[in-house]
């Protein structure tokens, strides 16, 4: 079971170093740590496991984030509206076209692997195309898959394909996105409160 311990913070040198693909055949092990991985946010997202192994809430997980240098991630997430539920595993996933609109969470990204707060905003595109095999948690069977990511869910994905390329967010935070227009949720005010983006 991954925990916070098992979840390298800034500073490591894993966090900086461009991820390498995935080889095919694809190991069982690694399977089974990119179901792990989805696990985490699973369990990260539940009340009582979050509380009873103190884990941080998180959407987005990539594999540099457990010190595993290897071009795969795992997403499990809500979009904006609250109404589509999202869960991919992906493995060497790479963006082959994008909107030229840019968008940004207007609470400033989050990261799991960052302990402080970081204010300012990210800009990201509003939509990506992107081109992965994902792995079914069911059958462990690979499906080779064109994706259309929007809004919420594309920065998520953003966010993760950029701990593959060893970026951290911060690297790209503006204090001000002056023309943009940012994601809106579909939240009650309480929970508008805590629409960061708990990634990776």
């Amino acid at each position: 079971m991954i925990t916070m311990k098992n979840i390298i913070r800034e500073g490591h040198p894993t966090l900086t170093k461009k991820a390498i693909p995935v080889a095919f055949p694809i190991e069982q092990k690694i399977k089974d740590t990119l179901k792990e991985m989805r696990q985490f946010l699973i369990n990260s997202q539940n009340e009582e496991t979050r509380e009873k192994y103190e884990l941080r809430e998180g959407v987005g997980l990539a594999a540099p984030q457990i010190d595993l240098s290897l071009r795969m991630l795992a997403i499990y997430t809500e979009d904006e509206t609250f109404e589509n539920h999202h869960d991919y595993m992906m493995i060497n996933p790479k963006i082959i076209s994008h909107s030229a609109k840019e968008t940004y969470i207007p609470g400033g990204e989050g990261c799991l692997s960052v302990d402080r707060e970081v204010s300012g905003l990210v800009r990201r595109y509003q939509k990506v195309t992107v081109k992965t095999h994902l792995l079914d948690p069911d059958t462990d069977e690979l499906i080779e898959t064109t994706l259309r990511l929007r809004n919420f869910l594309a920065i998520v994905f953003q966010h993760e394909l950029d701990h593959l390329n060893g970026v951290m967010f911060f690297t790209k935070v503006e204090p001000t996105l002056e023309g943009l227009t940012p994601i809106e949720f579909k939240l009650d005010e309480m929970k508008n409160e805590n629409n960061k983006e708990e990634t990776s």
